[in-house]
């Protein structure tokens, strides 16, 4: 029982990080790609961490593409939907 809640622990830990990856613009500059999809986060936590890449040389924006749809699953004890969010911040530091 004592793991459970560790490991619940850990998955709503790392729920709540935007992950960037290292990408070149184009345009030629390097940027990043900001991944903050699913229902656990916002555009919001896209700017925090493009916030925590630039800092006060700020950004710009270069793409911003989402999508929100449903995904269906099933199995011998039947059918299973929900919700798939994608959000996708490309930026380039100033």
């Amino acid at each position: 029982m004592k793991l459970f809640f560790i490991l619940l622990g850990a998955s709503v830990g790392l729920g709540g990080c935007a992950m960037a990856s290292k990408t070149y613009t184009s345009d030629g500059r390097q940027g990043f790609s900001i991944d903050c999809s699913g229902s656990a986060l916002s555009w919001g936590k896209c700017y925090e961490k493009a916030g925590e890449l630039c800092g006060a040389r700020g950004y710009d924006i270069l793409e911003k593409p989402s999508d929100e749809g449903s995904s269906m699953a099933g199995n011998q004890f039947g059918l299973y939907g929900g919700t798939v969010i994608t959000r996708n911040l490309v930026i380039a530091c100033k």
